[in-house]
Formats: structure tokens, C-alpha cells, sequence
């Protein structure tokens, strides 16, 4: 499915496993359709750092991938989280994404090895030219080590097939400067915000929406804010902004996606266990985030 807009609310699923540690396929169907039909969104986005995409085997990676893409059956474009720091991976299972009916791919900026912006250019412009799908670029240095400076991602914002970014930079002049030289090309360059407590001020600088961890527990609160920003609605929009960021915040306590399985699970809704490294909350934190839910409604008392 290729939507006529990836402007919106971008849900970047998490992975859900059984007290084994195995793929809970069962669950993570239901958490397909439960974002779809419950908790609403414009797009999915499995096999993410929230989907715990490092612990994940390249045969689960594409499970997890196909999986979505059959359940969502054509409701939402799924956008799947193909990236790596090898170029030769990340083509492999961009492909197999592909092949199996996803609508897009986001792709990480190469993590561990840090390549200068000349191999950053070249990294992705080798995937883009091996797939027809459209491709979304992730910035994240704070995980990858490496910033994609603005002129680099303005640089690849001309290549036919990369439509879009995902900013999680940390750097709102970085992310005006790509606005800015992105405005008024021959194609859309979709800005999505990956900053969950930025997407709101994002917006107001001409984002397009996001892909936010927090969707994960507050989403049906943030596809109302996203979409009240893009309807001008922006009083309305900052309410839900402010009355949520508490809970946005307590959501990144301790690495993501740890606060967001355990809130989900709190919930009851299937997320299951964390595979190491990642541990459970400590138990003051994991207090701290059920007095946050309960405040917003998300939990009773």
C-alpha cells in the first residue's frame, strides 16, 4: 500500500516476546490491530530500535517484517525498519521488505563504525539505487555516533526514492537547516519527528508528524495532537502536548523501549519480556511510570 501521505502518526512497534524469549507472533498480531482499530495511526514501523531490532535474528527481523505487513492487510503502509551499519545487509533485507508488500523503509545511519559524510552519502545511495521503495533516513546520533549533518541530508533528499527523514537529532538548528533545504523541491521530503517530546515544536516548524516510542502507550493522545497540528488546530494541540508530557517523559526513565513494554504490559497489552541487555525497570522507576499512567488516565488508581 503506498499511502498519498506519510504525513501523520507512525507507530514504531515493539517486539513482543514470550517468558521464553521467543517471538510471540500471536501478540504481535494483535498489537497490529490494535493500533490500527484502538489506539488509530497512519503507519507502522516494526523492526525499529523500539522493536529491539539488535537482539533480533535476520530470520525474525524479516518474520516480524511479513508478520505486519499480512495483518495490516493494506489498512496502514507499513514502513519497515530495514537498516544496518553494513550496506550489504541493509539491501538484503530492504529487499525482502519489498518482496513481501511493505510500502517503505527506514534506514538507520550506520552505527558503530561512524563513517565520515562521504560514506554516509554513499551508504545510502547504494540502498536507494537496489530498491523501489521509498526510503525514510534516520538521524540519531546519540545511538549511531554519528550526526548526518544538514548539508549531507539535504544531499539526499535529491535522490528520487529517499522521501523523508526520521529526526531524532537532537539539534533543532540542524533540523531547521534540512527544512529549510528541503523546502520547495521537485518532490515532498516528509520530516518526521523521532524526539517524542519535540513533536509537537517540530511540528510548528513545518514537520509533517512522527514515529515516536511513546505511541506505544499513548498513541491514541498523540494521532489527535499530530493531527490537530496539521489541521492548524495548534491551542488544542499544545494541551495534549503538555498533559502528556509527564508520562513522555517518564517513558525514557531508562533505555527505550524498557519503560514502554513494561507500561504496555501494565496495560495489558502483549509486549512481554525484554531480551538482554536490556533488563526490567528498577522499581522505583517502574512506580514512578504507573503514577505517571495513572495521572493521564492510562491506569486506574
Amino acid at each position: 500500500m503506498q499511502p498519498k501521505t506519510w504525513a501523520g502518526c507512525h507507530v514504531p512497534l515493539i517486539t513482543p516476546f514470550k517468558d521464553d524469549y521467543s517471538l510471540d507472533e500471536a501478540g504481535l498480531k494483535k498489537l497490529v490491530n490494535y493500533f490500527i482499530e484502538e489506539e488509530k495511526c497512519d503507519g507502522l514501523v516494526p523492526c525499529g530500535t523500539t522493536g529491539e531490532s539488535p537482539t533480533l535474528t535476520n530470520e525474525e527481523h524479516d518474520k516480524v517484517i511479513e508478520i505486519v505487513v499480512k495483518e495490516a492487510r493494506g489498512r496502514v503502509p507499513v514502513m519497515a525498519g530495514t537498516g544496518s551499519n553494513s550496506t550489504q545487509e541493509a539491501i538484503e533485507r530492504t529487499k525482502h521488505a519489498e518482496h513481501v508488500g511493505a510500502a517503505g523503509s527506514l534506514q538507520v545511519c550506520p552505527y558503530y563504525n561512524r563513517p565520515t559524510q562521504d560514506g554516509i552519502l554513499a551508504h545510502f545511495e547504494t540502498i536507494a539505487k537496489a530498491t523501489k521503495l521509498p526510503l525514510f533516513i534516520y538521524n540519531i546520533p546519540s545511538r549511531t555516533g554519528r550526526l548526518i549533518e544538514a548539508k549531507t541530508m539535504i544531499q539526499l533528499s535529491q535522490i528520487d526514492n529517499i522521501i523523508g527523514m526520521k529526526d531524532a537529532c537532537g539539534d533543532m538548528m540542524v533540523t531547521m537547516d534540512i527544512m529549510r533545504g528541503t523546502r520547495g523541491g521537485k518532490k515532498k521530503f516528509y520530516v518526521l519527528c523521532g524526539e517524542d517530546a519535540l513533536t509537537f515544536s517540530m511540528m510548528g516548524l513545518g514537520g509533517d508528524g512522527g514515529i515516536m516510542a511513546v505511541a506505544n502507550v499513548i498513541g491514541k493522545e498523540y494521532y489527535k495532537m499530530i493531527h490537530l497540528m496539521l489541521d492548524g488546530h495548534v491551542e488544542e494541540a499544545r494541551e495534549i502536548h503538555y498533559r502528556t508530557l509527564p508520562v513522555v517523559r517518564t517513558l525514557f526513565i531508562e533505555s527505550n523501549p524498557a519503560p514502554a513494554k513494561e507500561a504496555m504490559n501494565m496495560m495489558g497489552v502483549p509486549a512481554g519480556k525484554l531480551r538482554l541487555p536490556l533488563v526490567p525497570l528498577r522499581p522505583e522507576n517502574r512506580e514512578t511510570l504507573r503514577k505517571a499512567l495513572v495521572q493521564l488516565g492510562r491506569l486506574k488508581g
